[in-house]
């Protein structure tokens, strides 16, 4: 069931910004036990939405891993993104309009720190399992630092502790192609949309490999001059994704992307993940150029007892949402344990 959060009371951003109000759009699936003791909290990555069950369809659901009749299940739709949260198109109060490019700026610890006073409305003391994906997972770091009590434990997969230079290149150059679209300036709800379509293609890059491209798009006909598989898979992507999103928000979320940084304000990026006290299962895909291995291999190092598992994709960082069989058994066994002790109350 997919409800509106209202927030009417002011919330303070890491940039100085205070906004009178905001509200979150959530998803929850199952119900909360007596004992509360039952949650499981996911985070969706760049463009997903608050519900789990349809972007990740292998994972969440009636007799799947993450299963409705056992747990509750609760996913927030993040800031700055198009599916209910407060956004670009949402209305600024002082304005009487939509926000556009003044949209506030949110980091991953102001998306953290939303999601802290929905569970305080949903009555959620303890979180007995957090799990996320890409900007997911950055966002699931955050909080397990920001509270390390709350979470019992976490499965971050295919993340990261601070976004890369790498990374952070990436998401400039997808921005720069909206930001050359000639309408990007407008104030209108398709402003910069043909520059995002180019966008996501240059992001899909990223989130795939050679080898999958090798598979799926390889030309047969070895005569051809124009008109290649890959081109139009390109355009594709780029149309696909402009059916459902916007280039307001797709601008906003990859600039919160990159200011994820769990050492910021605090004594170190090693130091912060050290203060997590959470049961840690941390997962990497090996064919992931986006965010490599070293980098869940750095997460798992510096958090107390993690554990640390490596799968392999054709699909690269994509494999987080694609590679159903092997991240439920690799974390079905982790999620047994975490809610062995709730089947023995």
């Amino acid at each position: 069931m997919t409800e509106i959060f209202y927030l009417k009371e002011p919330f303070h951003l890491e940039s100085g910004e205070v906004l009178p109000s905001l509200h979150l759009a959530y998803t929850t699936y199952g119900w909360l036990n007596e004992s509360r003791d039952n949650v499981v909290w996911v985070f969706h990555a760049l463009t997903a939405n608050s519900d789990p069950a349809e972007w990740w369809p292998g994972l969440v659901g009636q007799g799947k891993l993450i299963d409705p009749a056992k747990y509750f299940i609760v996913c927030v739709n993040m800031p700055g993104s198009c599916y209910g949260s407060i956004g670009p198109l949402s209305k600024d109060p002082d304005t009487g309009e939509s926000y556009f490019h003044a949209f506030p700026f949110f980091t991953t610890r102001d998306m953290v720190k939303a999601y802290q006073r929905l569970r305080y409305a949903l009555g959620i003391r303890r979180i007995k399992l957090g799990i996320g994906g890409s900007m997911g997972g950055q966002q699931l770091l955050e909080w397990a630092i920001e509270e390390p009590r709350l979470f019992e434990h976490i499965v971050p997969i295919a993340t990261n502790a601070f976004h890369s230079a790498w990374g952070i290149a990436f998401n400039e150059s997808q921005r720069r192609c909206i930001e050359v679209d000639a309408t990007w300036t407008d104030r209108g709800r398709w402003a910069g949309i043909e520059g995002m379509k180019v966008a996501r293609g240059l992001g899909l890059l990223s989130y795939r490999n050679y080898h999958i491209y090798d598979i799926h798009q390889r030309e047969d006909d070895r005569r051809k001059l124009t008109d290649f598989k890959s081109s139009s898979y390109q355009v594709y992507q780029g149309e696909k994704l402009a059916r459902r999103f916007n280039a307001f928000s797709y601008h906003t979320l990859t600039r919160s992307m990159d200011a994820h940084n769990v050492g910021r304000g605090r004594l170190s990026v090693a130091a912060a993940l050290n203060t997590i006290q959470a049961h840690t299962l941390v997962i990497g895909i090996g064919t992931d150029i986006l965010f490599p291995l070293s980098e869940q291999q750095y997460i798992a190092a510096h958090i107390n007892n993690a554990r640390f598992v490596a799968i392999h994709s054709n699909y690269g960082h994509d494999g987080f949402l694609l590679e159903n069989d092997s991240l439920t058994r690799i974390i079905g066994p982790f999620v047994e344990e975490a809610f062995i002790s709730t089947s023995s109350v």
